[in-house]
C-alpha cells in the first residue's frame, strides 16, 4: 500500500494528521520543525517523538523526498534537473547562480493547457498538476538547496491554473513554522488568470510576474489563446484596484519576437496601457523551439526597445539569456525525455 507523503503538507495538514493517530496538537509542530527546518530523509530521525509515536507514523506516512533523475549543466552554471512526477510524466526545474543570487526556477505542472504557441510545454498538453509535495520537493531534492536565494514559478504548467497547491507551497515556503523565507524572495508567474490573480493577490505575499508578449488584444491572442478569456485590460484593471505595498513588486515578462512586437507601435502601447501601475517590464530573448516560425531581434533591437520604454518611465531590464547550450527553452529536455520513454 502506498503511504502518504508528510513532506508538503501545510502546519493545519499536519495538525490533522497528528488527530488521526492520536497525538497531541503541538507534535504537528514538531514534525513541521523535522520536515522544514532539519534535513531528514525518514520519520525515524524524529528523535523528539516517541518510538512507539515514530512507529505509528511510519506505518501510513513516509517523508516523500526524492532525487531528480537527470540534469544537464551549461557552460555558464546553469543546470537544468530532471524530476519523474505523476508516476511517468517529466518536469525540469533549473538552477540559475549568478554572483550572489541563486535562483530556481520551479515547475507547477507537467505539461500545460495553455497552448501558447511559442512555449514547448503548451505542444505537451496538460498531463496533470503536481502537488505541494511535489513542487517543494524540487526545492529541498535540488543539490544546490543549500545555495538558493530566491525562487521563481515560471517552469513549466501555469502556477495559478493549480493555485490550491501553488498556496500551500507558498504558505510553507513563507510561515515561519516552514521555511521562513521572506516573500520578497518569490516570485509567481501567469498568463494572466482572471480568478487566480485575484486568489493570489488575496493570499499570499510573494511577486507577481504577468506573461505580457504584446498590448494588443487581437496581437496577444494569436500568441496567447488564453486571450480569448482574459483580455490585457481585464488583467491590468485587477492589478490597479489592488494595494500593492512598497515591499510587493509585479513585473511584466515580454519575449521579443523579430518583427512582430518590437516596434516603435508597441512601445508606445505598452506606456499607455501601463500608465499609473508601479511596474517593471522584464525583455526575455526567444529561445528558438522545434517547428517554431519565431526568431529574436537583434541585441541592438532589443537594446533600443528597453532604452525607449526606459525613456517612457517604465523601467526595463533585459532578463540574460542562460542556458542556451541545454535545451533552455522551457519544456524541450522534458519533452525529449518523454519521448524516449514512449
Amino acid at each position: 500500500m502506498l503511504k502518504e507523503k508528510l513532506y508538503g503538507k501545510t502546519l493545519n495538514e499536519l495538525i490533522a494528521v497528528t488527530k488521526r493517530i492520536g497525538l497531541p496538537g503541538f507534535a504537528a509542530k514538531q514534525i513541521a520543525d523535522w520536515l522544514y527546518k532539519k534535513e531528514i530523509q525518514s520519520i525515524e530521525e524524529m528523535t523528539n517523538l516517541s518510538k512507539k509515536t515514530r512507529e505509528r507514523l511510519a506505518n501510513d506516512y513516509e517523508i516523500g523526498l526524492y532525487a531528480p533523475e537527470n540534469f544537464s549543466e551549461s557552460t555558464d552554471g546553469t543546470k537544468k534537473y530532471l524530476y519523474k512526477v505523476l508516476n511517468d510524466k517529466y518536469i525540469e526545474t533549473t538552477y540559475i547562480p549568478d554572483n550572489e543570487r541563486a535562483t530556481i526556477c520551479i515547475s507547477s505542472q507537467a505539461g500545460c493547457k495553455m497552448g501558447c504557441i511559442f512555449c514547448m510545454t503548451g505542444k505537451q498538453g496538460l498531463q496533470g498538476n503536481l502537488s505541494s509535495n511535489e513542487i517543494l520537493n524540487q526545492f529541498r531534492s535540488l543539490p544546490e538547496f543549500r545555495n538558493l536565494t530566491n525562487i521563481v514559478f515560471m517552469g513549466m504548467g501555469e502556477p495559478l491554473d493549480n493555485i490550491s497547491e501553488v498556496l500551500k507551497s507558498l504558505d510553507i515556503l513563507t510561515n515561519e513554522w516552514g521555511y521562513g523565507w521572506s516573500p520578497t524572495r518569490i516570485t509567481v508567474s501567469t498568463v494572466g488568470l482572471i480568478t487566480g490573480i485575484k486568489e493570489f493577490l488575496e493570499k499570499s505575499r510573494c511577486h507577481l510576474a504577468v506573461s505580457l508578449h504584446s498590448p494588443f488584444d487581437e496581437e496577444r491572442r494569436k500568441l496567447m489563446p488564453i486571450q480569448r478569456t482574459n483580455t490585457v485590460e481585464e488583467v491590468l484593471d485587477i492589478i490597479r484596484k489592488f494595494d500593492f505595498n512598497s515591499q510587493r513588486r509585479v513585473s511584466f515578462e515580454y519575449i521579443l519576437f523579430k518583427g512582430m512586437n518590437d516596434t516603435p507601435r508597441h512601445i508606445k502601447e505598452l506606456a499607455r496601457i501601463l500608465n499609473g501601475i508601479k511596474c517593471r517590464i522584464n525583455i526575455i530573448r526567444f529561445h528558438p523551439i522545434p517547428g517554431s516560425q519565431f526568431q529574436s531581434p537583434n541585441l541592438g533591437t532589443t537594446i533600443n526597445f528597453k532604452e525607449a520604454l526606459n525613456a517612457k518611465g517604465i523601467l526595463t531590464t533585459i532578463r540574460a539569456s542562460r542556458g542556451v547550450d541545454i535545451q533552455a527553452a522551457c519544456g524541450l529536455l522534458s519533452t525529449l525525455e518523454q519521448n524516449k520513454s514512449e
